[in-house]
């Protein structure tokens, strides 16, 4: 893996994560927003070897291990919120019930903390990658 390829796979990462945390503080914006069903972030892997290869290709001296994430979409959580009587609302159904939304506040920020943190740890590779590419130019010189 070259130094590029690892400053690809750092931003690819850091772009992936902040879509991620996007999705959760919109799931946190619409914690009291009647029938909204909550978004669940979709990251994919963008490694193409499995990890026999990888590591048989490795033992061959010859180091194709890229990869790294994607941001893929989102998808809605199966689980409906509960349904609520009241017949005046404009979202009410025939019989007068609204769903409450089912957006677990505790749940989307502990999701949130997670993206933050690999947020962070992503940068971090971007900020020692680009610190390695600068030393070998200065080498270089």
């Amino acid at each position: 893996m070259g130094i590029l390829d690892a400053l690809d796979t750092g931003t690819g990462a850091l772009r992936a994560q902040s879509l991620r945390l996007d999705v959760h503080a919109k799931n946190v914006a619409n914690v009291d927003t009647p029938n909204y069903v909550r978004l669940i972030p979709i990251l994919s892997s963008t490694n193409q070897l499995g990890f026999g290869s990888s590591v048989g290709s490795a033992i061959n001296g010859v180091a194709t291990l890229k990869g790294g994430v994607t941001f893929s979409g989102v998808m809605e959580d199966p689980n409906l919120g509960e349904k609520i009587y009241k017949p005046g609302h404009p979202d009410a159904d025939e019989n007068g019930f609204i769903r409450a939304s089912n957006v677990d506040p505790s749940v989307e920020m502990a999701d949130a903390i997670l993206a933050q943190r690999a947020y962070e740890a992503n940068l971090a590779l971007v900020n020692v990658t680009r610190a390695m590419a600068m030393k070998a130019a200065d080498i270089g010189r």
